[in-house]
């Protein structure tokens, strides 16, 4: 999943400001997964970006200006979960991105996870991101109510983290190999784990082999 804005109060300016902030943001993801957490510095972003020192020190301040910065730019697009059909397949729609955004133990996603535990800053922004895409998330579960795909009440937040929470388990924290099928393994265990309240032609359970 591609969700509170930063300390530095930046939001999504236009012309020569959106250049400079892109070129900042792409010198931090980059040498973030270079580099790591401890790679990162105001002088090493300013001479990988090209942008002068004095700018990044005034605009950021220091290096959990600049990640909580990337945290909000990201918040700032116009993603939205795909609409497959059914609710299963909308979950695993969702599962298959966030697959392939943790598959690489060099990705960007896996080295913002890595650096909220060493920024407070971060690790703030890091939650206000998932709050948002939790959030946009939700329309999954709605779309599924206007279907008649659910036919009771469902906690769209804990249907979401039950599809979801296990890539982040095996990938991240268990670090296990990646295979494809994590992703609609995970999806359809936490459709099933709503299934008295799941019902209509959408809905299809699967045994997990």
């Amino acid at each position: 999943m591609n969700d509170s804005a930063p300390a530095t109060g930046l939001r999504r300016p236009g012309g020569r400001t959106a250049r400079t902030r892109a070129l900042v943001l792409d010198a931090v993801t980059s040498l973030l997964v270079e580099a790591g957490y401890d790679g990162l510095s105001i002088d090493a972003v300013a001479e990988r970006s090209g942008v002068h020192r004095a700018t990044v020190y005034r605009r950021w301040r220091d290096v959990g200006g600049l990640l909580a910065d990337v945290f909000d730019a990201a918040a700032g697009d116009e993603w939205v979960p795909a609409d497959t059909g059914s609710l299963v397949g909308d979950l695993i729609a969702l599962n298959q991105e966030v697959f392939e955004s943790l598959r690489d133990e060099t990705s960007v996603t896996r080295a913002l996870i890595a650096a909220s535990f060493r920024s407070a800053q971060a690790a703030a922004a890091l939650r206000g991101f998932w709050r948002d895409r939790y959030r946009r998330c939700e329309v999954v579960v709605s779309r599924a109510r206007r279907r008649g795909e659910i036919v009771g009440e469902v906690d769209a937040h804990r249907l979401l983290v039950a599809a979801t929470a296990p890539l982040y388990h095996r990938l991240v924290l268990m670090g296990e190999p990646p295979q494809a099928e994590m992703a609609e393994q995970a999806a359809r265990d936490a459709a099933c784990s709503a299934l008295p309240v799941i019902g209509g032609p959408g809905y299809q359970a699967r045994p997990t082999e």
